[in-house]
């Protein structure tokens, strides 16, 4: 098959391009695209090999180049070692264990304010709606926007540039052209110079506010951490990790949510079984779902390496140097000798047994594991937890929504569409019929 007609699949049926291709190739195939030539991997084996190998040899800062106009060039993702084991280190501390915790209420809020403005009754789009919780919590918890003009001129700023980049000609254009052409495109710059006025104003701003040592928002962290050597970030350093984490921490999740949710409604006794498991407090099952959505609709397909020398594979075949491997997500997820009936979202199947760390990869793995997974799948809980107990929901179709292409994500081609209603309010113990009152 040629290379436009291998990218027209890419394009636009990745799944049954990756299925077709798995069927005749087996567990490793080459895939040549316009731009770039791709060594998929789905053998778990074969994406141990490369998650555990030497991160100064298996490169990911150089695969993922392409995102340096929009991250910039001291972004976590563009750098490889020993920068890149540095930069993460200072960043991870806000991304686990109580700090994170902190987050839960604005999440929840972010959630019940959307909620509140949905036209309930009928039919609600989902996947909107999850972007805006999920930009509102990228604001809060990440920025520490307060101030409601300056949430309103950041968060309009930040939407804009992020349906733009994720734009599907946008991508192609990007990656025919190259980071520099693009960094340099009058166009390009028209959306991106707002955004980095708008946060390199508000570092300044926050490096010299009066509370900082107070603040938990994630910019605030930051601008106090220290290197080994006792330094702090610089303000363009800064500017790439709040770009950074918007990129991967908001298109991502609010998909992810929205696909959970369109599962959910085509699964009503699930759905069900959720709810009675938070009315009693508990988040086993929510834990479940959440690991179940984010394996069958995996929200990136792939990740991608760039080989700096020679590695052999499980069956003896060697892939040369300057080689792009990418370990396949959406494969892996769907290995029946894994996973039985691996097109069934069965959440159950994480109560069994706990998910494997080259079997489930929604995130990648090795050093270059997202750092944010902890925090998505945390927020994941915060927000389904919120919108199942403030709602009904139902599907308006019984057949599932296929899988769209959205630049590099996989998302639903219905905008993940449900029918909402606002769930009646429980009685309390003590309240008196209205007609015997009156």
């Amino acid at each position: 098959m040629s290379r436009p007609l291998q990218t027209l699949g890419w394009i636009t049926r990745p799944g049954p391009f990756m299925d077709g291709a798995r069927a005749k190739y087996g567990d490793v195939f080459t895939v040549r695209l316009t731009d770039v030539t791709l060594v998929f991997l789905s053998d778990p084996e074969d994406v141990k090999r490369v998650f555990t190998a030497d991160p100064n040899i298996v490169r990911a800062g150089e695969a993922n180049v392409i995102l340096r106009p929009v991250v910039g060039a001291r972004s976590v993702l563009l750098l490889d070692e020993p920068d890149h084991m540095v930069d993460r280190k200072l960043m991870l501390p806000p991304f686990h264990g109580e700090r994170m915790q902190r987050y839960g209420d604005t999440m929840a809020e972010a959630a019940r304010a959307e909620i509140a403005r949905w036209p309930l009754g009928g039919s609600v789009s989902m996947w909107p709606g999850m972007q805006a919780i999920t930009l509102e919590v990228i604001m809060r918890a990440v920025f520490g926007l307060t101030d409601a003009s300056e949430l309103d001129h950041v968060r309009d700023l930040l939407q804009h540039a992020t349906d733009w980049t994720t734009n599907a000609r946008q991508l192609v254009y990007m990656a025919l052209r190259g980071p520099d052409r693009v960094a340099e495109n009058r166009f390009f710059r028209a959306v991106m110079d707002p955004v980095d006025e708008a946060l390199l104003g508000e570092i300044a701003r926050r490096r010299a506010s009066p509370d900082l040592a107070e603040r938990d928002d994630i910019l605030s962290m930051l601008l106090q951490a220290r290197y080994e050597d006792g330094s702090a970030m610089g303000d363009r350093e800064l500017r790439d990790e709040l770009m950074t984490l918007l990129v991967a921490g908001h298109e991502t999740t609010a998909t992810s949510l929205a696909w959970a949710l369109e599962r959910l409604v085509r699964h009503p006794e699930q759905l069900d079984r959720l709810r009675a498991e938070a009315r009693d407090g508990e988040d086993t099952y929510l834990d479940a779902v959440v690991k179940e959505t984010l394996r069958l609709r995996p929200v990136i397909p792939i990740v991608v390496r760039v080989l700096g020398e020679p590695m052999e594979l499980s069956d003896g075949r060697v892939i040369p140097k300057g080689a792009a491997v990418a370990p396949c997500i959406y494969l892996v997820h769907r290995r029946d000798d894994v996973y039985p009936e691996p097109t069934r979202f069965s959440p159950d199947r994480f109560l069994e047994q706990p998910p494997g760390t080259y079997t489930w990869i929604p995130f990648g793995g090795g050093v270059r594991r997202c750092l944010g997974a902890a925090f998505a799948q945390f927020e994941m809980k915060k927000v389904l937890e919120t919108i199942i107990a403030e709602l009904d929901l139902e599907a308006v179709s019984p057949r599932s929504e296929r899988v769209a292409r959205r630049a590099i994500t996989l998302t639903p081609a219905g905008r993940a569409t449900v029918i909402a209603r606002r769930r009646p309010v429980p009685a309390q113990a003590g309240d008196e019929p209205l007609a015997r009152a009156a």
